[in-house]
């Protein structure tokens, strides 16, 4: 619980506050799982431990997850995610900075709109353009979406022998509700 508490506060901290009009939301529990599909083993993992805060005025969102967090259906793919592949004891969180491009907080209902940015995870940053399903209801927002990333692009070391177990390709979903964050 404290790691969470640490990584809020960070994560609040990363959005500059310039004046006292800015007007912020925040997922306190969002939900990131991926998907690995090969011919030997699909892979899954789930993650409720996400903290998301976005700056309506700007259009900046930030996202933090722990690493260590996933759960895995079998106890041995996660010791080997932690251990072996993403060494989360090295890189315990991953995050996202990025604007959401063309975006409307005003609109009611929904909209989908694309999120530019950079994923940051096990050491290596990437830039990507992510389309986003946004979805505001009074003043709580669901924002949600589905993006491909290459493992290669992180730099995780898959041993020759184990490289038909994990795909190349890794899809990942995402889900954040948020309310208003008051401060």
């Amino acid at each position: 619980m404290i790691r969470i508490l640490i990584i809020f506060f960070l994560t609040v901290g990363t959005i500059p506050q310039t004046d006292e009009d800015n007007e912020k939301v925040i997922a306190r529990q969002g939900k990131v799982s991926f998907f690995s599909y090969t011919s030997v083993e699909d892979i899954k993992a789930e993650n409720n431990q996400v903290l998301s805060v976005i700056d309506l005025d700007k259009k900046e969102i930030a996202v933090r997850m722990l690493m260590n967090a996933f759960i895995f259906e079998k106890a041995l793919m996660r010791e080997h995610f932690n251990e072996s592949y993403l060494e989360t004891d090295i890189y315990p969180e991953a995050v996202f900075e990025g604007k959401i491009m063309d975006f409307d907080s005003t609109i009611v209902g929904e909209q989908t709109r694309i999120v530019k940015g950079v994923f940051t995870m096990h050491g290596n940053s990437e830039e990507l353009e992510i389309k986003t399903k946004i979805l505001k209801e009074a003043d709580n927002y669901i924002v949600s979406g589905v993006f491909e990333t290459l493992v290669k692009d992180y730099n995780i070391n898959i041993p020759p022998l184990l490289a038909g177990n994990i795909a190349k390709s890794i899809s990942v979903e995402f889900r954040f509700e948020y309310e208003p964050y008051e401060d």
